[in-house]
């Protein structure tokens, strides 16, 4: 425990052991642009999907802040197109609209069904991963690629997209950072890659866990970092989630904010243990 005081020296300490004479302290790109190239997973194993790395990459030096999640799809533009199902214009008995029950058809994705909607959940942020993965599997035994493998091109294409977008929607959802900013955007508010942040205390708070982080000398030592970053994720996670119901959004763009440093710390802590 001695050697987690490191995360408190001074700032002046800190600053003259990590900052050059001529620095600046940015936060680079943040994409949520998760690849849709991983089809075939076996949806009948009991082994769940990890979540993306979700890197940020923070570079700890003095100046600005920037954060971004250009990437990230909007999931309310688009209107659905067929009203039936495209194979025997049937019409469908629930929704969302993702598989025939009358032909057993996948049918094409409609982009205006968001990701709650997706897995029959109200838009909020504070959900059960437990009922998320009941429910991916269940879409998966449904338009899983390889159910339509000796269908028409046109379905299998469907399939593909179907199952592309239940997974990005999974993975979206079950992690908390990723569900905070999709939620803000189906709001309409964006998280923007060029705004400035003028924080100093969580500037220096940030490079005193870096630098706690690279002088660790053992495993034990950076669980123990790591564990301080998760309690944190969940203050801020519950911060976000408060700020979102009572529809304070610049007040939830500064929890993302705190989270995305928090949950980068805890990214290059697991690539050392």
């Amino acid at each position: 425990m001695n050697r987690t005081k490191k995360l408190w020296k001074p700032f002046c300490q800190v600053a003259h052991r990590a900052l050059p004479s001529t620095s600046r302290f940015k936060l680079s790109n943040y994409n949520y642009n998760f690849s849709t190239q991983i089809y075939f997973l076996d949806c009948t194993s009991s082994s769940r999907i990890q979540n993306p790395s979700l890197y940020c990459g923070l570079c700890y030096y003095f100046e600005i802040l920037k954060f971004s999640g250009r990437s990230f799809c909007s999931e309310s533009a688009e209107k659905a197109s067929n009203a039936t199902c495209w194979n025997c214009n049937e019409a469908p008995k629930a929704a969302p609209f993702l598989f025939c029950e009358s032909c057993r058809s996948v049918q094409p994705v409609d982009h205006s069904v968001d990701y709650f909607q997706i897995f029959g959940l109200g838009k909020k942020y504070e959900i059960g991963n437990e009922k998320l993965e009941g429910k991916y599997k269940d879409w998966q035994k449904r338009i899983h690629p390889d159910l339509v493998h000796s269908k028409s091109e046109k379905e299998r294409e469907y399939a593909a997209e179907q199952s592309g977008r239940v997974i990005e929607a999974y993975r979206t959802l079950t992690n908390p950072l990723a569900r905070a900013i999709y939620i803000l955007r189906l709001e309409g508010v964006e998280v923007n890659e060029d705004e400035t942040v003028s924080e100093p205390e969580l500037l220096m708070e940030i490079m005193e866990i870096r630098e706690a982080v690279e002088d660790a000398a053992d495993s034990q030592t950076l669980k123990e970092i790591q564990s301080q970053m998760q309690e944190k994720l969940i203050h801020w996670g519950n911060s976000f989630a408060d700020a979102y119901q009572n529809r304070n959004f610049d007040e939830a763009r500064v929890c993302i904010r705190r989270m995305t440093y928090y949950h980068r710390v805890n990214e290059e802590i697991a690539k050392k243990l």
